[in-house]
Formats: structure tokens, C-alpha cells, sequence
């Protein structure tokens, strides 16, 4: 009777997984930090929301935001001008009052992302208010960093009759 209750414990150890190898517990370390990094790289992707948005190159290479309105073309008699009204260059940290302005198509809203585009410097969103006739207005910023100059683009996106519509505008910023 002693030598079966002696045994019970072991049988009941192994059977409930406690003594696992360690080739087991790794695989299952990685699989674990597998998923963990998928779905960060899905809320990423998700909080973007550059899905379902059909992009159009802007009509200049290199427009000068600080100093005229950039345009682009959004397809058939859509236009999209931005306007950010800053005296002077473009600095971190500094409040920008920003427009854009659509003709052509309606728009139910617009915003404006500031994204690094050369380094990964993080989701800057800015959701812009309607004030009537196709004009959004509302404030925003871009983050310091340690470059020298920093390459931005500013990506705008509109919400259509006939979808999400969105076109980018690259320009630097040099640090004070």
C-alpha cells in the first residue's frame, strides 16, 4: 500500500504537465513573443488607418509648406490644397495652424498624419473640424528629434462619397 500511495504523486506530476522538457518551453517562450509581435504590428497598422485609402501623388515634388498652399490632385476634378500657416520654417514642437481645402467631391472629414520619412518617429494624428464649402481647419505639430533635419511627410486623408482619398507632401525641419 505504501509503495502505490509513493507512486501516485509522480504519476499525477507527469500527467499535469508540470515537468515539461526544455525544447517545449522554449518553442512555447516563441511562440508566445511570435504573437505578441504580430499583434502589435496589427494595432499599428490598425491605428494608422492607411487601409482602404487610395493614395495620389501630390502635383510638385517638393512643395514648400511653410511658404504657399501644397497641391494634388485627387482624381477626376478633385483637388486637395494644404495650407499650413506657420511664420517662418516649420519647428518642432511649434503649434501649426493647419486647412485643407477640397474641390470637387464633398468631404465628411479630413486629417492630417506626420510621419518621419526617414526614421520611425511615431503616429502624429490630427483630426481636422469642418467648417463648410470643403475646408478643414485645426492645429498640430511635429515631434523634436536629434537629427539635424528632419525629413516629415504629411499625409492627408479625406473621407469621400467615393472613399477614403489621401495624398502626402514632403518637407524638413532643422532643430533651433
Amino acid at each position: 500500500m505504501e509503495a502505490l500511495i509513493l507512486a501516485m504523486p509522480q504519476r499525477i506530476l507527469l500527467s499535469t504537465g508540470a515537468a515539461r522538457p526544455p525544447l517545449l518551453r522554449l518553442l512555447i517562450v516563441i511562440t508566445l513573443l511570435t504573437l505578441a509581435v504580430a499583434l502589435w504590428y496589427l494595432t499599428r497598422y490598425s491605428l494608422r488607418g492607411e487601409g482602404g485609402v487610395h493614395w495620389h501623388p501630390p502635383a510638385e515634388n517638393r512643395c514648400v509648406l511653410h511658404a504657399a498652399p501644397c497641391t494634388a490632385s485627387l482624381g477626376q476634378d478633385i483637388a486637395l490644397h494644404l495650407t499650413v500657416a506657420s511664420e517662418g520654417p516649420i519647428r518642432p514642437l511649434e503649434r501649426l495652424p493647419l486647412e485643407v481645402r477640397l474641390s470637387g467631391v464633398p468631404a465628411e472629414s479630413a486629417r492630417i498624419d506626420f510621419v518621419g520619412r526617414d526614421m520611425d518617429m511615431g503616429l502624429h494624428r490630427f483630426p481636422l473640424e469642418a467648417v463648410g464649402d470643403g475646408v478643414f481647419r485645426g492645429e498640430g505639430q511635429v515631434a523634436i528629434c536629434t537629427e539635424a533635419v528632419m525629413a516629415w511627410r504629411a499625409k492627408v486623408v479625406v473621407d469621400t462619397p467615393q472613399g477614403r482619398l489621401g495624398s502626402w507632401f514632403d518637407f524638413d525641419v532643422a532643430r533651433q
